[in-house]
């Protein structure tokens, strides 16, 4: 009996290993919430989400609310503050490097909508924010939150 069970523990842990491996390798998203028109804010966040973030594997969007949702429109140039300006991009080049990389910029509806804000204001690849697509990122385990 103690053989048949430790034979049965041994085939169990050999089915799961490769599940076990496989979480152990994937690695966390993350959902920056961005909530400031700053650019010198705005610019450290994407820089991290694009740099830190989505360029080390890591699945990464950026929700862009409260005043934030002006920081993507096609109209209202930017500037980036500090380090950033050697670069010299705009906020919006910020946000098209990150999703041109595969980032994901989600925009709130409501602020849009308070900003006087539609989907044709924003630069391309920015996406409106449905309930269903932002608690898909904010409610997944396997995802982190940080606000800026």
């Amino acid at each position: 009996m103690r053989f048949m069970i430790l034979k049965l523990t041994f085939a169990l842990a050999l089915l799961l290993a490769p599940l076990a491996a496989a979480a152990q390798d994937a690695k966390p998203g993350l959902f920056i919430n961005l909530t400031t028109d700053d650019t010198w804010a705005a610019a450290k966040a994407i820089m991290f989400a694009h740099e830190k973030s989505l360029k080390n594997g890591h699945k990464t969007a950026i929700w862009m609310n409260v005043r934030a949702v002006y920081l993507a429109d096609r109209k209202r140039p930017s500037h980036v503050h500090g380090l950033m300006a050697d670069q010299g991009l705009s906020i919006q080049d910020m946000l098209a490097n990150f999703m041109a990389d595969g980032g994901v910029v989600i925009m709130c509806q409501a602020c849009s909508q308070a900003a006087g804000l539609t989907a044709e204001d924003y630069i391309d690849g920015v996406q409106m924010g449905t309930f269903p697509l932002v608690e898909s990122w904010l409610f997944d385990p396997e995802v982190k939150t940080l606000s800026w």
